[in-house]
């Protein structure tokens, strides 16, 4: 069997000196191409004295934003909703405060306005979250579709919402059922039940945030009330190899195995160019965005663009990634699926280093930096 060393030499290497340095206590790396496994990879700790292993449930952040946005997906090819539909068509009491023309594709692309709303991780229940986004103004000046400014997570509790009064189900049942299980993320959730929170026990993993150069535990983020909690935009959790399975889905046109999850067509419209060339008001640099996904941006910066797939990407690449933490994506010209996490938070220039090194490793590791396939 080859070892992962072999196969992706820089790669691991660079991860090893991320838990040296304390960038990270612990990693996950998985690798396919064609959906074929090439390398599951895991380093370091999960937490203290917990050895981190690939079947460690890591916290996605919001890398798992695309599970929502092909939930839409569905939808959208089931004829129960359209790119366009106006959100007060499913949620009402939406309408106020200036935010009754924004539409679905305006919260699927950051251009909807209401970045007010976001709450972090503050606890509140899912009614209570809704209602006071729905009463939430839109931004002074702000015309949807018009600007953009990445939402954290209120854009996405809507987009949940809407899956919920469209289908039935909870928001938490919904992807677990018509996304997660088909794709077979068994170990994947977005909102976990609590007896099985309590049954990973140390396969629960942990968030980390560096502090005064030392990595403290984000202990909340994986509190019991936290993990349990459906956010549509930022508590994805399961092992790195579920989140790849996912993106290989959208590299073989919307199947999994024999199951088809998606349409090629809605994998073509999720993951298309749809804002192109704004200004992002959050992320303070031009990027273009799918219905959910990012894009490869390199056009704008490729050591400048945030979040991005590294400098050796084709401009097909799509993804998304969570932050300081995470990143997934599918390069299609590659045949390629690569999904990075790391249980440590260094902050925003160590982090935009570290995923830029490591991205670019596993391309040049697998001598496609050039575009070469071997």
């Amino acid at each position: 069997m080859t070892m992962p060393s072999q196969i992706l030499p820089g790669t691991i290497s660079i991860v090893e000196k991320g838990v040296e340095t304390n960038l990270h206590s612990g990693a996950q790396i998985y690798v396919s191409r064609s959906g074929r496994p090439l390398v599951e990879y895991s380093a370091g700790e999960s937490r203290a004295g917990i050895e981190m292993t690939p079947d460690i449930l890591m916290l996605w952040m919001s890398s798992c934003k695309p599970i929502t946005a092909v939930a839409i997906g569905q939808l959208w090819e089931r004829n129960r909703l359209h790119w366009d539909d106006v959100v007060s068509e499913f949620i009402p009491e939406f309408a106020c405060n200036g935010k009754d023309a924004v539409t679905i594709r305006h919260l699927l692309t950051h251009t909807c306005g209401f970045r007010s709303a976001d709450t972090g991780w503050k606890p509140e229940s899912w009614e209570d979250l809704i209602r006071r986004i729905c009463l939430a103004p839109l931004e002074e000046g702000w015309v949807p579709g018009e600007r953009a400014g990445y939402h954290l997570n209120a854009g996405w509790y809507v987009l949940g919402e809407i899956i919920q009064r469209t289908d039935g189900r909870l928001f938490s049942e919904y992807v677990r059922e018509e996304i997660l299980e088909p794709c077979g993320c068994s170990d994947s959730w977005i909102g976990m039940p609590y007896e099985k929170f309590r049954a990973y026990g140390d396969r629960m993993g942990a968030m980390h945030v560096l502090t005064n150069d030392s990595l403290q535990h984000l202990s909340f983020y994986d509190s019991e009330e936290a993990v349990v909690m459906p956010r549509p935009g930022s508590n994805g959790r399961g092992p790195a190899r579920e989140l790849g399975r996912f993106y290989e889905m959208l590299l073989a046109d919307g199947y999994s195995g024999d199951k088809s999850i998606l349409k090629p067509e809605t994998v073509r419209q999720l993951t298309a160019r749809h804002r192109i060339g704004l200004y992002d008001e959050t992320f303070r640099h031009k990027m273009d965005w799918g219905l959910g996904f990012i894009p490869d941006n390199n056009r704008y910066g490729v050591d400048t663009v945030p979040y991005g797939y590294g400098p050796h990407c084709s401009s097909a690449t799509f993804g998304h990634s969570g932050s300081q933490s995470s990143t997934a994506f599918a390069d299609p010209e590659r045949d390629l699926v690569a999904a990075i996490v790391f249980n440590g938070m260094p902050g925003e220039p160590r982090h935009q280093q570290r995923i830029r090194a490591v991205t670019s490793a596993i391309y040049e590791d697998l001598e496609l930096a050039d575009g070469r396939d071997h």
